[in-house]
């Protein structure tokens, strides 16, 4: 299976935070799955922590590689820059992932979100989200329970399969 590619400075381990969420469905492709990942506008109608989302430029509906984009979660006033994006194509996963940070000074949070989607044998579907943080508020975030990031980007994947399904059928 496939695996998330970590820049300098956010290997998991050796982040101040780190989350991970999967899903693996039947019955569902990564191109019904992608359009609600990579167009932003529309993770507020299936992921209530996400709002406020602005592509910078003039760009989208979809993200591409180095659009900037603004949007709130967690409570944090979040801009991002995508750093990788690989739209989907037979054999191979689709990815995205994003560096977003937030806040200034000793209170900056600093993050890499990233996305695979990849198709398994069987007409199943593993959708992958990771996330490592850097930063006072991550270190705070990393010893909550429950987990607000565990959490929250579960209620991501879910959301992002039922948009899909819903979509599909």
């Amino acid at each position: 299976m496939g695996e998330i590619q970590w820049p300098a400075g956010y290997v998991p381990g050796f982040s101040d935070n780190f989350c991970s969420n999967e899903v693996i469905v039947r019955d569902l492709a990564v191109s019904d799955a992608w359009p609600f990942l990579v167009e932003a506008a529309r993770w507020p109608g299936y992921y209530a922590n996400s709002s406020d989302i602005a592509i910078h430029g003039d760009k989208g509906p979809a993200l591409e590689l180095g659009d900037r984009f603004f949007f709130k979660t967690f409570g944090f006033p979040v801009d991002a820059e995508v750093v990788e994006c690989v739209p989907p194509v037979k054999g191979q996963p689709a990815r995205i992932a994003w560096h977003g940070w937030s806040g200034e000074d000793e209170q900056r949070l600093d993050v890499h979100h990233a996305w695979l989607i990849e198709e398994l044998s069987g007409q199943r579907l593993r959708i992958l989200t990771q996330e490592t943080q850097n930063g006072a508020p991550a270190k705070e975030l990393a010893l909550a329970r429950p987990n607000p990031m565990i959490n929250g980007h579960q209620d991501w994947l879910e959301g992002l399969v039922a948009a899909a399904r819903a979509a599909a059928a």
